[in-house]
């Protein structure tokens, strides 16, 4: 496949076609210019500007907290109490899950780092075990990262205005006036529905994984250490002290956690998170747990290099949601699903173009910015709960990342695995994953 940049390319002349063949010319304005125009306002629609750095910061805060010594004293811990790849696999699936669970960007890297430590253990201490295997259950945390706390499209909806902002412009103003201020977590993360899906998957992929440990072969394995970041020992005089020290590294992360706490605690009581609580949150953790600067600057530089993806295509995807909004197309789109589907079917449906879409889209939040208006639309004018429509959308995007390698990419480098060699494992994990993310649409 292309890369997702040239995919997201693709996409973006594909919808400027579709919106030139299927949508009505404006007025007095050339059909191609009103298309590019739609297609440039997108682009640097500020609103989801600041949401593509938000989910920047998630990933990558997710990813310092990792880095941090204190994570890494944990990995190791857990990693002594591995003997086989029964027990191995059961392990890092479960750890992974519940760490993606707060922070998929924890959680990914999480994963990654548990399942090299794994590796290295067998080679130290002369346990035989099935890498592969191993590496995808590293990455189990992305099929259930959704409907997690650092959920994109949950904990946007959470936000105060944004679902207004979203529609702007979309549908009749019977419709619009229909869409909450905000959907706190309550009604979608943290909801009965969704912690029991959870806990269903939590429970049924490690025992999988565990039943195929027991017959999966032993596969060899040459690796180094991996050692993480690592400060370098200089002499230090004057001011660079302040980047090496404890006082001021603890001390400015506990006010952040201090400050938090007094600013949030009232809408932690109402289940309301938002991206900024969240990476307020893990900012204030991760300098507490780096413990000073100069460490928490090096894991920025070794994060940041995952946000790459983030940066440069985020806004491509805001040009297309720009293109489809503004010409009419969101609207055609839902009427089109409307007449295909009942309050039943609907969530259904929004489902499997989530997991379609995210072949083509690997990202949550750039997919929200696509689909969102579109299943909001959907849901309103078939009277289907928009929790449960945001949701379908979230299991759909999550499940089929283990199809698409995209986010695979960081574990890939870290484990030194194939992206094929853990493939057959993570495709039996969506087939899975599906069955119980339809049931629970259809009968929870």
């Amino acid at each position: 496949m292309p890369s997702p940049f040239a995919i997201a390319i693709i996409l973006t002349l594909l919808t400027m076609v579709l919106a030139l063949l299927f949508t009505e010319a404006p007025k007095e304005q050339s059909h191609v210019l009103a298309i590019l125009s739609y297609w440039e306002s997108g682009i640097w629609n500020s609103s989801l500007l600041v949401f593509a750095y938000q989910m920047m910061l998630i990933l990558v805060l997710g990813h310092i907290l990792v880095l941090s010594k204190p994570m890494n004293a944990l990995i190791v811990k857990l990693t002594n109490l591995v003997t086989n790849t029964s027990n191995a696999v059961l392990l890092v699936s479960v750890c992974t899950m519940i760490v993606s669970f707060f922070n998929w960007g924890l959680g990914l890297i999480f994963g990654a780092i548990m399942a090299r430590k794994v590796a290295e253990a067998s080679q130290l201490r002369g346990f035989s075990i099935n890498y592969p295997l191993v590496g995808a259950s590293g990455y189990v945390g992305l099929m259930i990262w959704h409907g997690g706390i650092s959920g994109s499209a949950p904990l946007k909806v959470a936000e105060s205005g944004h679902l207004a902002s979203l529609m702007a412009g979309v549908g009749d103003n019977s419709l619009i006036a229909q869409i909450p201020e905000y959907i706190p977590f309550s009604e979608t993360v943290f909801s009965s529905f969704n912690l029991i899906l959870f806990g269903i998957l939590l429970v049924v992929i490690p025992l999988f994984l565990y039943s195929l440990g027991k017959k999966a072969p032993a596969t060899p394995i040459n690796l180094p250490i991996y050692k993480g970041i690592e400060e370098e020992e200089t002499h230090l005089t004057g001011a660079e002290k302040i980047d090496h020290s404890k006082i001021f590294g603890i001390g400015f992360g506990t006010l952040i956690l201090v400050t938090f706490f007094y600013k949030y605690y009232d809408s932690l009581l109402e289940m309301v998170i938002t991206p900024n609580m969240l990476n307020f949150f893990m900012l204030g953790l991760a300098l507490v747990l780096h413990g000073n600067f100069k460490s928490f600057l090096i894991a920025v530089e070794e994060a940041i290099r995952g946000a790459s993806g983030i940066l440069i295509q985020f806004p491509l995807y805001f040009g297309i949601m720009g293109i489809m909004r503004d010409s009419g197309m969101v609207v055609q789109i839902a009427d089109f699903f409307v007449s295909i589907a009942t309050p039943t079917t609907l969530p259904l449906f929004t489902f499997f173009s989530g997991g379609l879409v995210n072949i083509f889209v690997p990202s949550g939040g750039g997919q929200w910015a696509i689909q969102g208006p579109i299943v909001i639309e959907s849901a309103l004018k078939l009277g289907v709960p928009l929790p449960k429509a945001i949701m379908a959308l979230a299991y759909g995007d999550q499940i089929t990342n283990m199809l698409q390698p995209f986010w695979a990419l960081p574990l890939l480098g870290i484990t030194q695995l194939k992206a094929k060699e853990i493939l057959p494992y993570t495709l039996l994990l969506m087939v899975i994953g599906t069955i119980v993310y339809l049931l629970g649409l259809l009968f929870l």
